[in-house]
């Protein structure tokens, strides 16, 4: 009986019904259900008492003498002690280490955002991880081989933030562990993840007990600094301002379009997907916001409210972040102008929680209360809104107090 060679190109070419067709010297023809297309080249062989199955290629790829010798070149890895299946891995390893070389973590950023983008709830927060991951951690690890960033190379990232920003820092942290894992699940880079958290860099990075509060101004200093905005003719502090008077989120804000404001009914209509609980916020205009669009419209370049100096783009975050702490002479967030108008609804007004809540477009806290609550006060807020915005513009006294106004 032959050991070798048993197999003819005709018996191959006629090899249909599924099974495995031996060509001796551990070489198989395997055919599947399927047809032609399922006909593979197979090395069996055994190693340490286990049975493996190698695939060496498809049928309509290597011919029958081309089958035979990759057969040969695995019998000699065999009989040099080498297991073939742990060569191949090797081997493809090697080449995708190589390759990682040409994929900068910058490429793997984009590629992962790319990959993601549908998932994400918003544009703003698909606008937001880009903006993070460009700004903190593109100068340090961009132009990096994703296989060579190692755990100094993010803390040299993470820890300037941390003491400083620590929410932010725990952003771009998370951020950066989601471009490498997606880099590992593609085989571009091969190890712990470095920008892991647990039992990793929280052994790394101090401890931060109590909750992280975003920096924010005095709600007594805010008519100062609207004061101060308004002799400023950029469009960052035109978009500060309508901030302020509005108690918009920043993404709301610098995504505002032109088709979301109805100057009829001095309203302001930010979409769903442009929230943060992904519904729906009307939001009433005061007179000063009002004159805010106006000087807006004035200037229109495109369809953004407050456009960038790039064509058809809206102003960038960071050039609003930079002059909010310009503007107001302190280290404050954009996001605190927010609490500056919760902490006036409770100290300068009479005006429910329930109605501050609606105007800041927070959750109702209760489920229960939830499913009975379905207004949103709006002609409440537009009185509410008023009176802020009343405050905000008031013009500070020479010994810098300002006239109290009646609670509504």
């Amino acid at each position: 009986m032959r050991t070798l060679h048993r197999l003819t190109a005709l018996k191959v070419d006629r090899a249909k019904k599924p099974g495995m067709y031996s060509d001796g010297g551990s070489l198989y023809l395997r055919v599947a259900r399927g047809g032609n297309n399922s006909r593979m080249w197979v090395f069996r062989y055994r190693v340490a008492g286990r049975c493996h199955d190698m695939s060496l290629g498809s049928v309509d790829t290597f011919t029958l003498a081309e089958a035979r010798e990759r057969a040969r070149e695995e019998r000699q890895r065999l009989a040099d002690g080498i297991d073939p299946l742990s060569a191949k891995r090797q081997r493809m390893v090697a080449l995708r280490v190589a390759d990682a070389g040409a994929m900068t973590f910058a490429a793997a950023a984009a590629a992962f955002i790319k990959d993601n983008r549908s998932k994400w709830r918003s544009v703003k927060h698909a606008a937001e991880w880009e903006s993070t991951v460009r700004r903190f951690a593109f100068p340090t690890l961009g132009s990096l081989p994703v296989q060579a960033i190692d755990t100094p190379l993010v803390l040299r990232v993470i820890r300037p933030l941390w003491e400083r920003v620590p929410v932010t820092a725990q952003r771009v942290r998370g951020r950066i562990e989601a471009v490498l894992g997606w880099c590992t699940v593609h085989h571009y880079r091969s190890g712990p993840n470095p920008a892991a958290w647990t039992n990793h860099l929280e052994h790394a990075l101090p401890k931060r007990n109590g909750i992280e509060h975003h920096a924010a101004l005095p709600y007594a200093a805010v008519p100062a600094f609207v004061n101060k905005l308004q002799q400023d003719t950029s469009v960052a502090a035109a978009t500060l301002q309508f901030i302020a008077l509005t108690a918009c989120r920043l993404g709301e804000a610098v995504y505002a379009t032109w088709s979301e404001v109805d100057f009829d009914n001095q309203t302001w209509v930010v979409p769903a997907h442009r929230t943060k609980r992904n519904r729906e916020h009307r939001v009433p205009l005061a007179k000063p916001a009002l004159a805010v669009l106006e000087q807006m419209q004035a200037i229109r370049q495109s369809d953004y409210v407050f456009p960038s100096q790039l064509a058809g783009r809206p102003i960038g975050d960071n050039t609003v972040w930079k002059l909010v702490k310009e503007a107001a002479g302190q280290d404050v967030t954009i996001h605190g102008l927010r609490s500056s108008f919760r902490d006036f609804c409770a100290e300068r007004t009479s005006f429910p929680r329930e109605i501050a809540e609606a105007a800041l477009a927070h959750a109702v806290p209760s489920a229960v209360e939830a499913s009975y609550l379905r207004t949103t006060f709006f002609d409440r807020r537009r009185a509410l809104m008023a009176a802020w915005a009343e405050f905000c513009c008031a013009k500070p006294s020479a010994s810098g107090a300002v006239v109290p106004i009646r609670g509504r």
